[in-house]
Parts: structure tokens; C-alpha cells; sequence
């Protein structure tokens, strides 16, 4: 299978996208404070294709999101993960715009309050930023804390979402399909 990427500008930096031709398969911020082993890097049997499906509509939601006109994604997506971590991945979808929860509460909503460990390493290993909004977890004190995307992100994330205003929850969620 071919995988087709695109580079955008956004206010909280460069995001490379991947697909797979037909959906949207990750969305990762370029010169992210992770450790290199986990970074999305271009591989060389990539195409870079700007037109593919769904990069347009991705880059003009995103665009609407950013704005403060759009609370929710509708996109075609598929994140490779195990089983547990899809799961965790369809939890963090429906978190509602502009709220937080805690990991604990994720690991609860899950069904093993003592997974928030394994939560966070979903959590963590979340391949499509922003619209799978990982960003909504935050540590049990109410404090800011891990993003792959960086701290500053985090809080540009949720600001953003707090000026803008409460969501409304399972509309259009964005639904992730097992690969």
C-alpha cells in the first residue's frame, strides 16, 4: 500500500499529513519535542501528493477549527494500533470540544480505573494530533501534562477550544477503523 503525504502551515506549526489515498491515516506536528524513535519521518517510498483524498478537506477543516468555526471533524481516518489502543483512540474522540479529562477518568471510561498507565501510552501513541483530540487529557491535578506535540501546543490546543466555547459531544465524532 502506498503512503502519500502532505506538509500544511497551521498556527500551531508545520503537521505532516498521511494517507493512504483514501483516508486520512496520521497527522503529526514536524519539529516535535519526541524522542526521534516515535517522530514521523518522511520514508523514502512515501509520495508526495498534495491532491490526494482526504488532504484538502483535512487542511480546510483544520483551517475552520483553527478559526474558531469548527468544533468537530467529519474525515475519513484509520490509525494503526493494537486493540487497546484504538479503544483509547475512540474514547478520546468522543471528549467533547473544550472540555478536559484526566487520565484516570479515560482509564475509567475504559472500564479498568487502574489503566491510566496504559492510557497514557495510547494516549501518547495517538497517530493523527488534533483531530483525534489527544490533547483534551490532562494529569489528575488539573495540570497540563505530556503531548507528544509539545507543552506549548498543548496549551495553544486548549485555549484555543476555551475561548471558543463548549462542544456539542457525538457530533460529528471522527471514526477510527481497525487496520
Amino acid at each position: 500500500m502506498t503512503t502519500y503525504y502532505a506538509q500544511i502551515d497551521s498556527p500551531v506549526g508545520a503537521l505532516l499529513l498521511t494517507s493512504d489515498g483514501a483516508v486520512l491515516t496520521g497527522m503529526y506536528f514536524l519539529n516535535a519535542p519526541v524522542e526521534e524513535s516515535r517522530r514521523s519521518l518522511v520514508a523514502p517510498d512515501w509520495v508526495l501528493d498534495p491532491a490526494v483524498a482526504p488532504f484538502a478537506e483535512t487542511t480546510a477543516q483544520l483551517a475552520a477549527y483553527f478559526a474558531g468555526e469548527r468544533q468537530d471533524f467529519d474525515l475519513p481516518l484509520r490509525a494503526e494500533g493494537t486493540g487497546f489502543q484504538q479503544r483509547v483512540w475512540e474514547e478520546l474522540c468522543r471528549i467533547p470540544y473544550g472540555t478536559t479529562i484526566s487520565y484516570g477518568e479515560l482509564a475509567r471510561r475504559l472500564g479498568d480505573a487502574n489503566a491510566c498507565r496504559a492510557v497514557g501510552l495510547a494516549n501518547g501513541r495517538n497517530p493523527i494530533a488534533i483531530i483525534v483530540p489527544c490533547h483534551r487529557v490532562i494529569g489528575a491535578n488539573g495540570k497540563l501534562t505530556g503531548y507528544g506535540g509539545g507543552m506549548d501546543r498543548k496549551k495553544a490546543l486548549l485555549d484555543l477550544e476555551a475561548r471558543v466555547g463548549g462542544g456539542s459531544p457525538g457530533v460529528g465524532e471522527p471514526q477510527l477503523a481497525l487496520l
